[in-house]
């Protein structure tokens, strides 16, 4: 018994709790573990804004161990590019502001995106693998990790499988790398393209990492 006596009495059967809630909730505690956010609450509210509208949740696929050699001081990791790229990967092209929405929903730090904007000259409606690309580029210490991140998060092969994405994507986006990065020739650029499309032609038009760091391949740099 209440004891207010002005205090309403409820007993069980007078609380009507909706049958979606308790696996709503389930689902969201285990997102919210796999990816642990920093900003919990405003990550909360990106979360339920996404599954209101039937769009791809901020959410890590597995929870992300940190790793002693990765630049994390941006708060970047390859989880996070990987969740941004479920999200926004698939429509190709994404309006600039619709990038940056996305970016702070996973509380990514605003001086970075704004560095990236910069650097990729972008405006308006933008080239989503490009934006992608440079991201990968802050994860690594140069061009040839930025493709294996590249190559990791776009293949369609299972985690610890070869890492494949079609040649002329791996193409276009070595030579946007190459031309951000100023000091790389295109020549240079052409050889190791030119190089990889032996190995390439005999795997059915894929490309994977241990083809540009193997020892006969050029050093992408």
């Amino acid at each position: 018994m209440p004891t207010n006596p002005d205090e309403p009495y409820y007993c069980s059967q007078q609380i009507n709790i909706p049958p979606e809630l308790p696996d709503i909730l389930k689902q969201f505690t285990k997102a919210a573990i796999r990816t642990q956010p920093k900003d919990v609450l405003a990550w909360s509210a990106a979360y339920f804004r996404a599954m209101s509208k039937g769009e791809t949740p901020p959410v890590k696929e597995r929870l992300e161990m940190p790793i002693a050699s990765q630049k994390t001081d941006t708060g970047l990791t390859p989880g996070l590019l990987q969740v941004l790229n479920r999200q926004l990967g698939p429509k190709k092209i994404v309006p600039l502001n619709v990038i940056e929405e996305k970016w702070l929903d996973l509380a990514l730090p605003k001086e970075q995106f704004d560095d990236f904007v910069r650097i990729g000259s972008f405006g308006g409606d933008v080239e989503w693998t490009k934006f992608f690309a440079l991201a990968a580029s802050a994860l690594g210490e140069n061009i040839i990790s930025a493709m294996k991140t590249v190559c990791e998060i776009l293949t369609a092969d299972p985690e610890g499988g070869p890492a494949r994405i079609p040649f002329p994507l791996f193409k276009d986006l070595y030579t946007y790398l190459a031309q951000i990065d100023g000091e790389i020739s295109q020549q240079h650029v052409n050889d190791v393209i030119n190089h990889l499309q032996y190995e390439v032609d005999k795997q059915d038009g894929y490309v994977m990492p241990r083809n540009f760091t193997s020892p006969d391949c050029p050093k992408l740099s």
